[in-house]
């Protein structure tokens, strides 16, 4: 195995080792010295001594750290792979054994590899799990953490940041089903608008839309849904809702009117009156304008044209006054002059009271009924005060009194058509898709002419002023549901202003206490600029006040931000000088390049710039490193062709590997893996891009030649098993024959001989087993007795050591030995803890071969045996002979 090991640098390939073929040696140099003798045999001697250490790496470093052979050192070393001992060899060796060191350094380097490897998937699986417990999740995240695991190579993790990852998918797909369904029911919403659908209808996809939207309000996903559908839906469903209100109200005004049809086309024709059916009519709910209404007017006014019509009565004109009765006047207003002066008391109204009455004519004339009506009140006041009129004003009083009222009641019928009018154009708007702006406008417009018409002809009755009113109170619904809308959002666009405002306030706080970092401050500041400028609408008293709050606050923060960023930028320039001074030349030029990208990267870390700034230092930085990288590449083409080789290798390597596994055995596999070893380390560099790719591939053809060889040893181990415990079986058979005293016919060295042989220890325990029980039972009666009452004594002794070892290995032992296995637990337990060891330890490679022996040992053990403890053992048997192989 070590021939190489023994040849001495003058020799030629196809010699001999030295220490072999001695006598030839001692032809070809016949002039050896005896040191020379003394060295060779040293040699030999090491040689041996390292055969003998196996794989025991305590053992085979103490032999590198005494060995005076560099071949043989080299040698030992590669059956060192704790992370300890290589530290403690690389130690020993740097400065000794150039090789061994390099092969040392190798494998820490290896080692630290994989640990970095770990640490970064540790990383990506908490990043994953932080990700799992964000509120918001976005796609961006997702595929940064993708492309931070396709280059990490972690199988201890895989499973772990795999599970996250589908979490992460799961999430990720909630959310475009979340989104995909709000913008579905936004057109929903928007279609409903123009769909022409029954009140029944619109109101049943209205409540359906908004129980969908409801569930995706109160889903987990919810906060990725887009402000402004949500924001779109509100509103469409608000006015979508006003609309069904206007609808519903016009059905409920025809079911009204057609029952109000019925209803008196059921009564006789001799009980109806025109005007009262005309009066109700009025009263009733206004009719939408649409084919329903028309008939139901046609419908009415067939209905009328069945009842009789009243002659209609002619207004009353104004008489002249008579000859006769003017002589009769004038005789009154004499003899009441007389009457006064024979009663020397004075009679009529006086000057003011006539000159009223003159403009109360006046007005009358002219048509002003509104300025005659008060010239009356003004005349009524008079005559409560006890003014006394003589007949002729009396009747000039009263006669212009009458056609006050006659002009009253013309004003007043002309005024309740002008009503009704009115009352029909304002009961449709709603039919006219005004904007809610112009709606208000019209309605506004409409109770003005309506104030006008009380101003001109009186008051109106009670009933047209409620249909008036009802009417323009449907019509602005939807309108006023729009300002109401507004007029909420400008509060909560003022709520969420008073909020920046008091975030800004308490930024300036913690930095007035100095315990501020600089970017959290730029990033407060510019996130408070980005969120006041989408505030929307705000009154504009308290808009006034919030923008003077901000722009104070805002001017705070931004005056000792300003300063700092005057030094960051002087920190920038600084960098950008050193990185224009560097050789490109010197080799530690790639290293100082990235010392300065880093520094550049801390600094945008702590403090980011004005974007404009950030980007021209950066253009300029970006522009010298690469400067420096371009003149350095030149210099590297030929490196970079012998790393292409070197990959090349490097992947035959692992092909090599790969074919291999399938064949591989657990005799072979130790050379297999350490011979690619060898040659994957005396491999130099591969191209950095490509580095984790082809470690990655390597590690992964030496885990697939471990899983096939431990595949074939766990195998060999079951068969050992199966063949242990047919030769235990047969041992067991002959003692029970022995303890019977049943000597029988059987040929028990036939039986043995028939079935395939153990390894040499256990195949040697149990020959001495048998052959002991054999001799006995071929014994006389006597030494048959001994050996039976041999057997049952160790039945007590069997059952212990059987129930220890289960103890040891983890197996059930069953619930009738539960009491005395929880009393030998504690006794194991107390001797662990005595000898400074855990309860636990010994899964290595040595601890396995104790319980190797420990079983070897115990199948040494003659006794006697019933079902159950022989079930036991080979359930014991099975598992060392598993975790053993």
């Amino acid at each position: 195995m070590f021939e190489f090991l023994f040849k001495r640098p003058g020799d030629k390939p196809g010699d001999k080792p030295a220490g072999q073929g001695g006598q030839a040696g001692a032809q070809a140099e016949p002039s050896a010295s005896a040191a020379t003798h003394s060295s060779n045999h040293q040699r030999v001697a090491q040689a041996e001594k390292l055969g003998r250490i196996g794989d025991d790496e305590a053992a085979a470093v103490e032999f590198i750290l005494q060995c005076e052979f560099s071949e043989l050192r080299l040698a030992a070393a590669e059956f060192v792979h704790s992370p300890a001992l290589i530290e403690r060899v690389h130690t020993a060796m740097r400065n000794t054994d150039r090789r061994v060191a390099k092969l040392m350094q190798s494998r820490l380097d290896a080692h630290r590899h994989r640990e970095a490897e770990h640490r970064r998937a540790q990383a990506a699986v908490e990043q994953a799990e932080s990700l799992l417990k964000d509120a918001l999740l976005t796609p961006n995240h997702v595929a940064e953490l993708d492309r931070r695991w396709s280059v990490i190579s972690a199988p201890e993790l895989d499973a772990t940041f795999q599970t996250a990852r589908a979490a992460l998918a799961q999430r990720l797909e909630a959310q475009v089903a979340l989104q995909r369904a709000m913008i579905d029911r936004v057109a929903a919403l928007r279609q409903l608008g123009g769909a022409g659908l029954s009140a029944a209808e619109l109101g049943q996809r209205l409540d359906v839309l908004a129980q969908e939207q409801d569930e995706a309000l109160r889903s987990p996903e919810h906060p990725s849904l887009p402000r402004a559908l949500v924001a779109e839906f509100a509103a469409g469903m608000e006015k979508l809702r006003a609309g069904l209100q206007v609808q519903e109200a016009g059905q409920a005004a025809l079911a009204a009117r057609a029952a109000f049809i019925d209803a008196q086309q059921a009564k006789p024709v001799a009980e109806l009156n025109a005007e009262t059916l005309r009066r109700e009519w009025k009263a009733l709910p206004h009719l939408p304008q649409d084919e329903q209404a028309a008939e139901l007017q046609r419908r009415f006014d067939a209905l009328l044209a069945t009842v009789p019509q009243p002659e209609p009565r002619k207004p009353k004109e104004p008489r002249e006054p008579r000859p006769a009765q003017e002589g009769v006047v004038k005789a009154h207003v004499k003899e009441g002059t007389k009457e006064g002066t024979k009663d020397n008391r004075p009679r009529g109204a006086d000057q003011h009271f006539i000159d009223t009455m003159d403009a109360m004519e006046a007005a009358l004339q002219q048509g002003s009924l509104g300025a005659a009506a008060d010239h009356d009140k003004t005349l009524k006041d008079a005559r409560e005060k006890g003014m006394r009129l003589t007949p002729a004003q009396s009747d000039r009083l009263a006669h212009l009194r009458a056609e006050l009222k006659r002009l009253s009641d013309w004003a007043r019928w002309g005024g309740n058509v002008s009503r009704e009018e009115l009352i029909k154009t304002v009961e449709a708007l709603p039919t006219q898709n005004l904007a809610m702006s112009e709606l208000a406008k019209k309605v506004g417009s409409m109770r003005d002419r309506w104030k006008a018409l009380d101003s001109l002809s009186g008051a109106a009755p009670k009933s047209l002023w409620e249909r008036f009113d009802a009417a323009c109170t449907t019509a602005y619904a939807p309108a006023a549901a729009h300002f109401r809308h507004l007029a909420d959002e400008r509060h909560a666009n003022a709520a969420r202003g008073q909020a920046l405002v008091e975030e800004a306030q308490a930024e300036i706080a913690r930095l007035r206490e100095g315990s501020v970092e600089w970017k959290h401050v730029a990033g407060t500041v510019q996130r408070l600029r980005l969120a006041w400028s989408h505030l929307g609408a705000i009154d504009r008293k308290e808009k006034k006040r919030l923008d003077a709050l901000f722009a104070d606050a805002l001017n705070v923060l931004q005056g000792p931000l300003e300063e700092q960023r005057k030094a960051e930028m002087a920190e920038r320039e600084a960098i950008i000088e050193e990185a224009a001074a560097i050789d490109p030349h010197d080799r530690h030029a790639i290293d100082t390049m990235r010392a300065l990208q880093q520094r550049w990267q801390d600094h945008a870390r702590s403090l980011p710039l004005e974007r404009k700034s950030e980007q021209a230092l950066w253009q300029r930085f970006r522009a010298v490193c690469d400067d420096v990288f371009q003149r350095r590449k030149e210099t590297m083409h030929e490196a970079d062709i012998e790393r292409r080789a070197h990959e090349a290798a490097k992947e035959a390597i692992s092909a090599r590997l790969e074919a291999a596994a399938d064949s591989v055995t657990p005799v072979t596999v130790g050379k297999l893996l350490r011979e690619a070893q060898a040659e994957w380390q005396a491999i130099g560099p591969v191209p950095r891009a490509h580095e984790a790719r082809v470690e990655k591939r390597y590690h992964a053809a030496v885990a697939l030649v471990q899983q096939h060889a431990d595949q074939a040893r766990r195998a060999a181990g079951v068969a050992q098993a199966g063949m242990l415990r047919d030769k235990l079986r047969l041992v067991q058979e002959l003692e029970q024959a022995v303890a019977a005293d049943n000597a029988g016919d059987t040929d028990w060295e036939a039986r043995w001989s028939g079935l395939p042989p153990l390894d040499a220890d256990m195949e040697r325990t149990l020959r001495t087993r048998f052959d002991a029980a054999l001799a006995a039972l071929r014994g006389n009666a006597e030494q048959r007795a001994a050996y039976g009452h041999k057997l049952e004594d160790n039945r007590g002794k069997l059952l212990h050591e059987l129930l220890r070892q289960e103890i040891g290995a983890g197996i059930d032992s069953g619930p009738e030995f539960a009491r005395e296995r929880l009393k030998l637990q504690v006794e194991v337990l107390q001797s662990s803890l005595k000898s400074g060891q855990s309860a636990g330890q010994g899964s290595g490679r040595g601890a396995q071969g104790g319980a190797t022996a420990q079983l070897r040992d115990l199948c040494a053990l003659a006794a006697l045996v019933d079902a159950r403890t022989a079930s036991r053992l080979e359930q014991l048997a099975l598992r060392v002979a598993k975790e053993g192989k």
